[in-house]
């Protein structure tokens, strides 16, 4: 006899298959990552508190075991902060989601929100400098099909500052090439911002698109980046274009390129570059689609920082540094002497 759903069970298939892409309209990113938290979750239940996937209730689904669950990902799993921390994010919606679909539910899941997430340790930006830039594209070949595809990728990763999730989504119709040229983006929470397309961008990606007939209307609603296998481009496979010529450039000149260059660095490389030139912060945190400038005000902080650094550098070539006047006088350094002879006695 064939064994009824859980009220677990139902939750949840209802939370993913209805509540989150319909009603919150949230970003097949954000599903995957909330899908990925719960897989862990019941294979915790199963693994360390011996209960069943099929036999999991939402009684089952609280503080103690939600609790319990986030030290084993950190301790058998060795995820990071931000990691754990976004595996509670997840367990949190689906807390807001119980508690008006199964109220009699809310003593149950109401204290998972009082877990608390954890701070991270704030680690100094890493970036690319431009000659650091130059020196990464420098590794391409732009003469094949494959190299005019990596030249665009990793030109619009710096120059436009989108996050990867936002580059493999880009399809013809997001592009517009009038006057003034620009490109939208489809960011984190289906947050669009509109990019400017500026002419040392248009001029490698105009011969793209035209090549490849991303602009033609079989093909406006597809992604422009393909891979071999004519399939959108995963964020894996972006990692590991960058990281195929940051080896490369490294072999040249590792002081230009960090061992751990990612394509998040040449957002970080974008964000700098521009600040160290002068723009705005408004403009930069709108170019990066961040939803607070607080959070682009860390690369202030970093810009500034050097500066200071630079400035105290430059200070030690034109200040004399003076010396203590105790060094050379014998009247001072022994009333010091007694000073202190004396205090210890």
């Amino acid at each position: 006899m064939r064994k009824e759903s859980t009220n677990f069970a139902i939750s949840l298939n209802h939370y993913f298959c209805q509540y989150l892409t319909s009603e919150r309209n949230c970003s097949p990113r954000t599903v995957s990552t909330y899908r990925y938290a719960f897989i862990q979750f019941i294979e915790y239940m199963e693994i360390v508190k011996g209960i069943k996937p099929d036999a999991l209730e939402l009684s089952d689904f609280n503080r103690n075991n939600v609790n319990d669950f986030l030290s084993w990902i950190e301790s058998d799993k060795n995820v990071s902060i931000s990691t754990r921390n976004q595996r509670l994010a997840a367990f949190r919606g689906f807390c807001s989601y119980i508690k008006h679909e199964w109220p009699e539910y809310i003593s149950v899941v109401s204290p998972i929100n009082a877990i608390v997430f954890k701070k991270s340790v704030t680690h100094e930006i890493s970036y690319l400098k431009p000659e650091g830039i130059k020196l990464l594209l420098a590794q391409i070949n732009k003469d094949s099909k494959q190299g005019k595809r990596d030249y665009l990728i990793l030109t619009l990763l710096f120059l436009t500052a989108v996050r990867v999730s936002e580059l493999i989504d880009i399809r013809g119709r997001d592009i517009s090439l009038s006057s003034p040229k620009s490109l939208i983006i489809r960011g984190k929470g289906n947050k669009v911002r509109s990019v400017p397309i500026v002419k040392q961008l248009a001029k490698i990606m105009e011969p793209y698109l035209k090549m490849n007939r991303c602009l033609s209307p079989e093909h406006i609603d597809e992604c422009i980046f393909l891979s071999h296998t004519k399939e959108p481009f995963t964020r894996q496979g972006i990692n590991y274009l960058v990281k195929k010529y940051a080896d490369k450039a490294r072999r040249q000149n590792q002081s230009l390129i960090p061992i751990d260059c990612s394509p998040h660095k040449l957002r970080h490389s974008s964000a700098m570059a521009l600040l160290e030139d002068g723009v705005d912060l408004i403009i930069i945190r709108d170019l990066l689609g961040h939803s607070s400038i607080q959070t682009t005000e860390i690369y202030a902080k970093v810009s500034s920082e050097k500066r200071r650094k630079a400035i105290e550098a430059a200070s030690k070539e034109i200040v004399i540094g003076e010396e203590p006047r105790w060094e050379n006088d014998i009247a001072i350094k022994d009333w010091l002497s007694g000073f202190i002879n004396h205090n210890i006695m």
